[in-house]
This record gives C-alpha cells, structure tokens and sequence, in this order.
C-alpha cells in the first residue's frame, strides 16, 4: 500500500465518524503549484468545521489563514470553494488583491519566502437534513419512502409529540388531528412548514388557530396547501410535488441544510 493509499484511507475513515455524529466538515485539494512550494498538486486534507486540518497535509502555514476562511465560507454557503494562495507581486501582475474574487477563484496572499503559488478546492460535506413528516395518510408513508431518495433523513411521526432536531416538516395528518397537529408544529421553530389539504381547509383550520390564541404572522408561515402545483392526484405524486418544494426550499436557504 502506497503513502496516498493510507492517507485516503485515513481521511475516509475520519469522515465517516463524522458523518455518523453528523458533524460539517469539508475536504481540501491542491490541484494546481506553481512555483517552490511545500505540497504537490494531489495532496489532501479533512478540515472540521473551524476550518482546522483533522488529517492530511496541504503544506506549510503558508495556505493555513486561506484554507480556513475558505472552508468556513464553503460550509456557511454549501458551495465548493476554489482558492488560489499567490505572492503579492504576482496578484499585482493578476491585477486581483487578496480577499477578491475572479471567475470562481478568490485570491490570497502567500507572505512564505518560498514565493510559490497554490491553488486548493475545497469541497464541503454537510449533515443529511432531517425531515419531519407527521401523520399515517397514504401521502406521509409516500414521502416517507421518497425523501430518503433526495438525501432527507425523515422521521415519521403520527402526533408530533416527540419532535427530533428537524428544521423542516410536513403535516400529513389528513383529518386525524390536524389541529392539534398544527398547534404543536407552530409552537416550535421550524424553518419550512407545509399542511397537506386544499386550501379551503387550511382556511377553516386557520380561524381554529386563531380562535385558540395564534396570530396570524405564526399561521402565515404554513405552506398550504403543501407542494408545488403539478396537478398531483396519487399520494405518490403528491409527495413527488411535496419533495420538489422542499428542494426549492433547500436550495433557496442553505441553513436548512444544518441540520
């Protein structure tokens, strides 16, 4: 077994007991040197979440400052980061000062004697989103058995009553304690909340809440009815439409995807 052999089996190894405490952290590359410069194109490292080195090696503490702003912005924004760490004359020569950023490239300041330029992608690995879907309806067991498919870690629950670290969940109670259902998932924080039923019964069930003390901002933060129009009709497809809004939701605040 080669040297890179046992140092990408270490990484793996240390990513997944990560992921197993579904701790962000992220990987970094150096794909392309220039110049004298203490690690080669190839060489890798697991970086935690402060934007620290777990394992591997990317050289000196010539790249160490980038590397870790870069990691910090990659897990902060959810996108793979691509930072080219240069001598300050050669920047000059770029016409690019450090911190800006070019075509995808954001450009650093390399102050070590060995004056070598490194370029180093930083690529993150973020914590399965956790999914509450509430209820036992034929479209919570449908999106139950779909979301996992889009990297959702659902948890099924019938009443609500035991509600796990999720930012985003779904009320699929379909007439078995929908009320109830509702109070307690507006009682807590979540960032995405959708209602499965037509809009005319969300409305009854919105002057309920509001007889029962919440304030319509709270009741305004329902999606309702739950999904993106595809003009679904099975269970299975509404879920489909269900998980295509949460998607959207996903992509659009990169916070859920947290945990």
């Amino acid at each position: 077994m080669t040297p890179a052999e046992v140092l990408a089996s270490d990484l793996a190894e240390a990513a997944q007991a990560l992921r197993a405490k579904d701790e962000p952290f992220a990987f970094a590359t150096i794909v392309r040197t220039v110049g004298s410069t203490a690690a080669k194109p190839g060489a890798k490292a697991l970086l935690a979440a402060d934007g620290t080195i777990l394992r591997g090696w990317l050289g000196g503490g010539c790249t160490r400052g980038a590397v870790k702003k870069a990691t910090l912005r990659a897990l902060q924004d959810g996108t793979p980061q691509l930072v080219s760490v240069a001598p300050e004359d050669m920047l000059t020569q770029m016409g690019v000062t450090p911190g800006e950023e070019v075509d995808g490239t954001r450009f650093a300041r390399n102050g070590c004697p060995s004056r070598g330029t490194v370029d180093i992608f930083i690529e993150p690995c973020l914590p399965t989103p956790p999914l509450l879907v509430l209820g036992a309806s034929p479209v919570a067991q449908a999106l139950a058995d779909l979301a996992p498919r889009f990297h959702w870690a659902v948890e099924n629950e019938v009443t609500g009553d035991a509600v796990p670290h999720a930012q985003c969940v779904v009320v699929a109670t379909q007439g078995q304690g929908d009320l109830d259902a509702l109070k307690t998932v507006l009682a807590r924080p979540f960032t995405y909340v959708a209602f499965v039923g037509s809009a005319r019964k969300f409305a009854a069930l919105s002057e309920k809440l509001i007889a029962a003390g919440l304030d319509v901002d709270t009741i305004a933060r329902v999606n309702a009815p739950a999904g993106i129009d595809i003009g679904a009709v099975t269970p299975e497809e509404i879920a489909l439409s269900i998980l295509a809004e949460l998607v959207q939701a996903r992509r659009a605040t990169v916070g859920l995807d947290h945990g």
